[in-house]
């Protein structure tokens, strides 16, 4: 009898869930599927599909009707500017639309996943006017206010100033840390300003039976950049920086060095794509704490630097890659090369692989101290140590399976 029953709740269960089923494909077959694929941009999924509630939404581009990708930038104020590709599949191939919005820096996040929603939306009603769907959607107009031209009393100036303190203490262990930054910007079409400022300290103090250690550390920086646009791919700046280190061994270090930018692709397309070739030519004058091991206490330098960075957003993912090159000109042998690649693509359904990796020929330490470093000091991380090199990477895969609908949001318990 127990038998029997359990039986007949199985099939009820699974008569229930079909009717649901069913009741889905309905709605389904009658509105579009869309796929959101947000780079370089925060995304509230579980926001967007509560408030736009008239799409499907799949977790494969493969499946989807719409994609839409989702790219932002920083602007002169602090805010975002978000690019909104709409890239039409199947029945809306070649139907492709693009929506630019920006926000403020002091909005909240949730003004901020509003506007998108509220972008979001429009950029769907093309496709949705397509589909039976569409004699349920309304459109309100809200009444065109008089635009007020407001004079900016901080010329597009922005500044920024943080403070914090930082403390984990145990019986035999004490860490303490402070810091201070300063920063202002002010980010035009044709000029580019950045200057910062930042100072930290800390200590790392241990007791254990009779045996006390104290190891302080503490860094200073200012840096100001500048740039100058030229045209829509080429640009000019320069770049000086005002530092001190316990770690580096530095107890004073000025640098100015000019520079040359050229973008093969125009800068308004940087959302989406860049290949920037960069030349750095300047000066440095450094004075070191103790003694290096090239017998320096302080010393002149010229260097020169290029980079090339490049980066391409595209429905079936991301490639970024960079290579700077550096050296001193007193010796050709004293230079640094860095690489750094981003790799995430959509191979097929379901399936994507993610590559990260980074490696280093570090030929430059000039600063290191003729001392050598103690053990307290290797062990704490507080000096640098000499090596040539430094790589690092990471590389997986992810494959996704099972129903391609994702429209569903329940908060229970977190997410």
């Amino acid at each position: 009898m127990k038998l029997r029953k359990g039986l007949f709740l199985i099939v009820m269960i699974a008569h229930m869930s079909s009717w649901a089923v069913q009741a889905d494909t309905t709605f389904e077959n009658q509105t579009i599927k869309i796929y959101i694929n947000c780079i370089s941009a925060s995304c509230d999924m579980n926001f967007i599909r509560s408030e736009i509630t008239f799409v499907n939404y799949v977790i494969d581009r493969m499946e989807a009707d719409v994609h839409i990708l989702i790219t932002s930038q920083s602007t002169g104020s602090g805010g975002r500017e978000y690019t909104l590709t709409f890239i039409g599949e199947n029945e809306f191939e070649s139907k492709n639309d693009t929506l630019v919005y920006a926000t403020q820096q002091d909005e909240t996040a949730d003004a901020i996943r509003n506007k998108m929603v509220k972008n979001l939306k429009m950029g769907l009603m093309q496709y949705i006017a397509q589909t039976p769907v569409a004699d349920q959607i309304s459109i309100s107009y809200v009444k065109e206010r008089e635009v007020m031209v407001m004079e900016d009393k901080w010329n597009n100036w922005v500044f920024n100033i943080r403070l914090s303190g930082y403390a984990n203490i145990e019986k035999s262990m004490k860490y303490t840390n402070y810091s201070g930054s300063l920063s202002a910007n002010r980010v035009t079409k044709n000029w580019k300003i950045q200057l910062s400022a930042n100072a930290s300290y800390s200590n790392q103090k241990f007791t254990y039976g009779s045996l006390t250690s104290s190891n302080p550390s503490d860094s200073k920086y200012m840096n100001a950049f500048i740039v100058k646009s030229l045209s829509n791919h080429w640009s000019i700046g320069a770049h000086g920086r005002a530092n001190s280190s316990t770690y580096s061994n530095i107890k004073a270090s000025y640098r100015f060095m000019p520079a040359i930018e050229y973008n093969l692709f125009p800068y308004s397309e940087s959302t989406r794509r860049e290949l920037r070739f960069i030349y750095y030519l300047g000066l440095q004058n450094v004075q070191y704490d103790e003694i290096t091991i090239y017998d320096k206490n302080k010393e002149n330098l010229l260097q020169e630097m290029f980079e090339i960075s490049s980066e391409v957003k595209q429905p079936w993912g991301t490639i970024g890659a960079s290579l700077s090159a550096s050296h001193y000109f007193h010796d050709t042998k004293k230079y640094h090369i860095s690489l750094f690649t981003d790799i995430t693509l959509r191979l097929f359904k379901g399936f994507s692989l993610y590559i990260y990796g980074g490696y280093e020929a570090i030929h430059d330490q000039l600063s290191l101290p003729n001392r050598g470093v103690t053990e307290a000091e290797i062990y704490l991380q507080r000096r640098q140590l000499e090596t040539q090199y430094s790589y690092w990477g990471q590389i997986g895969f992810g494959y996704t399976f099972g129903s391609i609908y994702n429209n569903i949001v329940n908060p229970r318990f977190g997410n």
